[in-house]
C-alpha cells in the first residue's frame, strides 16, 4: 500500500488529462530537458450536428506572418485523493498564470513566456527563470493544434519545466478545432479527439457558436471525457490498476477573434470523480479533479 500511495501522489498531476510529468523525485533528466522538445497532439474529427443560422461561412484564422498578440493564461489543477479508508488527502499542484506573447509565423504560432507568477513562493521561484522560454504550436486549416514545441531557457529547473508543460497540455486539449463546413450563429458541432496516456481517452466537445460579429466569436464548450480501457497503468512500470469508474465532465466560454492565433478570453472548467481498486491487494484509491483553463488579457 505504502508504494501504492507514493506512485499515485507523485503521478496525481498529470493523471485527469493524460500528460505524463516529472517531478523532481525521478532524481533524472527528463529527456531533451533544455532542449526543444516536440510533443505530437492527437488529431480531431469534427461533425457538424447542425449547420446554425444564414449567413453561413467557414471559420478560418486568417493568420498573416507577423501577427502578435498578449494574452495571459492561468491553469488551475485541483486532485483530492482517498486511499481506503484513509484522510482524504489534497495533493494539487500549485496553479500558475502565464503571460504570453504569441506571434504568427510561416511553420506556425510562436509564443515567448514572459514572467509566470503563482501563489505558491516555492514554485513562483522556481518559475522565474523560464521568462523568455519559447513555446511553438503547429496549427491546422481548421484551427486544431497538431504539435506543441517546448524550448525552456537553460536555467529553467525541471519542476518548473514540468509545471509549463502540463499547463500548455491543459490548455491544447480544451482549444478549439473548427468544422470543414461552413455554419452561421447557432451553429453545433463536435470535436472527438484520443487524449493520450496512462488512462487512454476519448474527448468529445461540443461547440455551439452563440455570437458572431465579424470575425468576432462566442462558443460555448461542453466537454466530456472517458476512458478507452479499463486500466490505469501507473508510470515506471509500477503495475496497473482497475477502473472502477470515471466521470469527467465540464463547460465553458471561449471568445475568439479569427485574425489572432490564441483565444481572446474564457473559461473551459473540467471536473469529477475517478475510482481506481488494485487486483492484488484490494486498495481503492479515489480522486476528486477540477482542471481550470483561462485566457485573458
Amino acid at each position: 500500500m505504502l508504494v501504492l500511495a507514493m506512485t499515485l501522489t507523485a503521478f496525481g498531476v498529470g493523471c485527469s488529462d493524460g500528460s505524463e510529468t516529472i517531478t523532481e523525485s525521478d532524481g533524472t533528466e527528463p529527456v531533451g530537458f533544455n532542449k526543444e522538445v516536440t510533443m505530437p497532439i492527437e488529431a480531431v474529427t469534427t461533425t457538424v450536428i447542425s449547420p446554425g443560422a444564414e449567413p453561413r461561412s467557414p471559420l478560418r484564422r486568417t493568420l498573416e506572418p507577423g501577427i502578435s498578440q498578449q494574452v495571459t493564461l492561468t491553469t488551475d489543477h485541483h486532485i483530492e485523493q482517498q486511499i481506503n479508508q484513509q484522510p482524504q488527502r489534497d495533493i494539487s499542484p500549485p496553479s500558475i498564470t502565464i503571460p504570453l506573447t504569441a506571434r504568427s509565423g510561416a511553420d506556425g504560432v510562436e509564443l515567448t513566456v514572459g514572467n509566470v507568477t503563482s501563489p505558491d513562493p516555492a514554485m513562483a521561484k522556481a518559475l522565474a527563470p523560464a521568462d523568455g522560454s519559447r513555446v511553438g504550436i503547429d496549427v491546422s486549416d481548421v484551427g486544431a493544434i497538431t504539435a506543441l514545441k517546448l524550448s525552456p531557457k537553460p536555467s529553467t529547473s525541471d519542476a518548473a519545466r514540468a509545471a509549463l508543460e502540463q499547463s500548455f497540455y491543459q490548455a491544447v486539449y480544451q482549444s478549439i478545432a473548427f468544422p470543414a463546413e461552413a455554419v452561421g450563429v447557432g451553429a453545433v458541432w463536435t470535436v472527438r479527439q484520443p487524449v493520450s496516456g496512462s488512462v487512454p481517452l476519448e474527448q468529445v466537445t461540443t461547440c455551439t457558436l452563440t455570437a458572431r460579429d465579424g470575425n468576432d466569436l462566442t462558443i460555448e464548450l461542453n466537454v466530456v471525457q472517458t476512458p478507452k480501457s479499463t486500466v490505469w497503468h501507473l508510470p515506471n512500470e509500477a503495475g496497473q490498476l482497475e477502473i472502477v469508474d470515471y466521470l469527467m465532465h465540464g463547460t465553458g466560454t471561449i471568445a475568439v477573434d479569427l485574425d489572432l492565433p490564441l483565444p481572446v478570453s474564457g473559461t473551459v472548467e473540467v471536473g469529477g470523480n475517478q475510482t481506481y481498486r488494485d487486483p492484488r491487494s484490494a486498495v481503492t484509491l479515489r480522486q476528486s479533479l477540477r482542471t481550470e483553463v483561462q485566457w485573458g488579457a
